[in-house]
């Protein structure tokens, strides 16, 4: 039952060339930031990654891209990355945008054993070219298929050495499902417990979903675009 491991490096050892990777978080936050090093150090090629973004230059997924790690993404943002821009404009890195809702609902799917299901979100739109349309109640409706990887890197706040997980805040909205979704989900915690230590209602990832986990060296917490508060004068 005890599925903890040394180092991140020590959790990808078997990650190959050609791997399909769903990795959590949105935008910088939420990211298995040592997992995601750990992989850019060890430069396995090739990579098909699912993932909401792809980081930032030089930060998070950015790092894989910058290596040419990666050949094939699917996600819903494209934000400030320039890299990513540059390298799907020029062939380097196919890239398939998927609007949020369905592809948190794909990933969803893909966990619970559901091959496809019917949305309305994208009818009418480059996003339904090549899919199966129904109609359901007079409404339109396309196929997407639920989306399933051989690894799945999540972070979380805390977790015990059986694999139980607690997330925090943002680190909700991906992590959770994708660690269903994978044949193997290796989990960073900031903090590893004993087994007990979490209380068994607030656990979001039973240990049933989690085959690996550490405790990450470095959380960098970068913040993609910093903004304060203007100072409203005589107030």
């Amino acid at each position: 039952m005890n599925k903890v491991v040394g180092s991140a490096e020590e959790a990808i050892q078997d990650v190959f060339d050609g791997a399909t990777i769903m990795v959590g978080g949105f935008g910088l936050c939420g990211m298995p930031e040592n997992l995601i090093r750990a992989l850019a150090r060890k430069g396995t090629k090739n990579l098909h990654t699912i993932s909401n973004n792809v980081g930032v230059d030089g930060l998070g997924m950015g790092l894989l891209l910058a290596n040419g790690q990666i050949r094939h993404h699917i996600g819903t943002y494209v934000g400030e990355n320039r890299l990513l821009e540059q390298m799907v404009l020029n062939g380097s890195v196919q890239l398939d945008l998927v609007p949020q809702g369905t592809f948190s609902e794909r990933i969803r799917a893909g966990g619970a054993g559901i091959p496809a299901f019917f949305t309305p979100a994208g009818v009418g739109t480059v996003v339904a070219e090549g899919k199966e349309t129904r109609e359901f109640d007079g409404r339109p409706y396309i196929m997407e298929r639920g989306l399933k990887a051989d690894f799945a890197f999540v972070k979380a706040w805390k977790g015990d050495k059986w694999g139980n997980l607690i997330y925090r805040k943002t680190a909700q909205n991906f992590n959770p499902m994708m660690a269903t979704a994978a044949k193997i989900t290796i989990a960073e915690v900031e903090h590893l417990v004993e087994p007990g230590d979490l209380n068994p209602d607030a656990v979001h990832t039973p240990s049933v979903f989690v085959k690996r986990i550490f405790q990450g060296e470095l959380f960098e917490r970068k913040i993609e675009r910093r903004t304060v508060r203007k100072e409203v004068i005589g107030r």
